[in-house]
């Protein structure tokens, strides 16, 4: 029970904060993504994987975490009304990674990720990858 709250709190954050982040951007280019679901989703596993790898305690990880904080919400507030995409099995694996990332740094901002959900979320942008090869 405590970790379907989690998550559906997660879920919540990354919406609201998509919704009002984005509400200033320009219709073309929302915090750098191209419009091209294919192409930033795997920027974005990109960025996020650099944000997971990097030491612990240093400025670069701190900023890269930032910076993905801000890629999640932009890249869910861009793309989650779309009835097309929602039926992709890539679209709904990456919902759920992003989820999981999101809530771990709203609810730990100060403590690294675990090696637990490291693990998971590199299995699940693995599987986003495959599924953008086939869908794609």
């Amino acid at each position: 029970m405590k970790t379907v709250l989690s998550r559906l709190l997660a879920l919540a954050l990354v919406l609201v904060i998509g919704l009002t982040g984005s509400s200033a951007a320009s219709a073309a280019t929302v915090g750098g993504l191209t419009g091209n679901y294919r192409d930033d989703a795997l920027a974005l596993i990109g960025s996020l994987r650099t944000a997971l790898e990097l030491p612990d305690g240093t400025a670069e990880k701190s900023a890269a975490q930032s910076d993905a904080r801000l890629l999640i919400n932009d890249f869910a507030s861009r793309y989650r009304r779309s009835g097309t995409l929602t039926k992709l099995s890539s679209f709904t694996t990456m919902r759920t990674a992003l989820n999981s990332l999101a809530g771990h740094y709203s609810s730990y901002p100060n403590r690294p990720v675990p090696e637990k959900l490291k693990t998971r979320l590199e299995q699940e942008f693995k599987q986003v990858e495959s599924a953008l090869r086939r869908e794609g």
